[in-house]
């Protein structure tokens, strides 16, 4: 009995040079696994001779060139994974033929053209992997055809138009991201309810206007919503029934209308425990910040709210949120003290107070943020001295204390040399 030659896995074994077209007579290979080497040059032709081929890895590599078309020859091919080279030229019309293509991989490549109409026809895809190529033009509606699509990813490219309506119809997506493109039109107020088996949406960073979804109240699966650097404009639903939501990122939109009731969706958010990142930065948000949030779970790590219309004092309740990193709540309205609790925070690394009507001494208790590498309390109404305490933030680089009603000497005794990091501490008009 003959031997046969069917896998061949020599993922991240540090190898070198072009692949050998004599792996074409390797007849019975069945998974063909090259991942995480330094192979370069043109992907062989020969590999179409691979006629049991169903896997095929050639990622993080340095082929170049054009997809080779012999590669469709490969008719049982399920995986097809060539993220991570440096491939050039439209993806072959020819890929339109493998029926049993299950996941195509083709990321972090040079390749033009747009997301092909020929999608449509690779009925059992689920898996589709574009980003960071440059890919133009607008979603076909093609892709609608797509009745297992699962995974779609396609950030960043080129991509422009507004999105199919059929696309809202497949409803097997898991993971839906275009972050980085150009794509325009407004997202339908019943989405999720179509979509109803999302996860993870990211479509940040592109030019989509209108409100956000009233459906998204009952996304119940959805774990990450990116929809930043937007033209989103009106209130944001409530989303407290989200409960396993972790990161929500909304900045830079034109969400708000600087009125007084605009953060009870904040409120909502207090059901939703595992949460570890919120940003509504650089809206129009209104009115007083709520105090529910300080419920949050320990894990819940950034939070950002900078550049809106926020007035108010700050709630003390913040400072249980204690697993906090990045605090962000400048350029508002906030008024009064720092709250005592901040103390609490011994992982904040960056704490962003500026060009708010924040008053009063500053607080000592800074001095015992050991992680704090950036400070800014610039453009507020502090006074008196400032604390030599703040010399006990050995990993301090970025300090702005300037425009205050500070008095008396920089302190000097426990100041960390500022010969040791390069960033000015940035004292001047205090």
């Amino acid at each position: 009995m003959h031997e046969r030659v069917t896998e061949l896995n020599l993922g991240g074994y540090l190898l070198h040079g072009s692949l050998s077209p004599h792996v074409g007579n390797l007849s019975f290979l069945i998974n063909l696994n090259l991942i995480n080497n330094s192979f370069f040059g043109e992907i062989p032709h020969e590999l179409g001779k691979l006629l049991q081929l169903q896997q095929l890895y050639l990622n993080n590599n340095s082929f170049a060139g054009k997809i080779p078309t012999n590669l469709t020859y490969c008719s049982n091919l399920k995986e097809l994974s060539l993220q991570g080279n440096k491939l050039i030229g439209k993806l072959p019309v020819e890929v339109g033929s493998l029926k049993r293509l299950q996941i195509l991989a083709i990321g972090k490549n040079n390749l033009t053209g747009g997301i092909p109409s020929f999608m449509g026809n690779l009925s059992c895809l689920w898996g589709l992997s574009v980003p960071y190529n440059n890919l133009d033009g607008v979603i076909p509606p093609e892709i609608c055809r797509l009745k297992n699509l699962t995974i779609l990813y396609a950030d960043p490219n080129n991509l422009s138009g507004i999105i199919p309506s059929c696309f809202y119809n497949i409803s097997s997506l898991i993971k839906l991201s275009l972050t980085s493109n150009k794509i325009l039109g407004s997202l339908p107020s019943n989405m999720f309810h179509t979509l109803f088996n999302l996860q993870y949406i990211a479509i940040g960073r592109n030019q989509i206007s209108g409100p956000i979804p009233i459906s998204i109240e009952k996304a119940h699966g959805l774990t990450l919503v990116d929809f930043g650097t937007n033209n989103l404009v009106g209130q944001v639903p409530s989303i407290g029934e989200l409960q396993n939501l972790r990161f929500l990122n909304l900045q830079s939109n034109n969400l708000g209308e600087n009125s007084t009731k605009e953060l009870v969706f904040l409120n909502s958010l207090a059901n939703c425990t595992k949460l570890e990142l919120i940003s509504i930065y650089n809206n129009s948000f209104g009115g007083n910040f709520p105090n529910s949030l300080g419920n949050l779970s320990t894990q819940f790590s950034v939070l950002d709210l900078g550049v809106n219309h926020i007035s108010g004092k700050i709630p003390a309740e913040l400072g249980y949120l204690v697993g906090l990193t990045v605090l962000s709540m400048g350029f508002n309205h906030f008024e009064g003290i720092i709250p005592t609790t901040f103390g609490n925070f011994q992982k904040m690394q960056k704490l962003l107070l500026g060009g708010n009507k924040l008053s009063g001494d500053m607080p000592p208790f800074i001095g015992n943020l050991s992680q704090l590498f950036d400070l800014r309390l610039e453009l507020n109404m502090f006074q008196g001295n400032i604390p030599p305490s703040i010399g006990n933030c050995q990993n301090l680089q970025y300090l702005d204390l300037s425009h205050n009603r500070f008095s008396g000497t920089i302190p000097v005794e426990g100041t960390p040399s500022m010969e040791q990091y390069h960033p000015l501490w940035l004292l001047s008009r205090l």
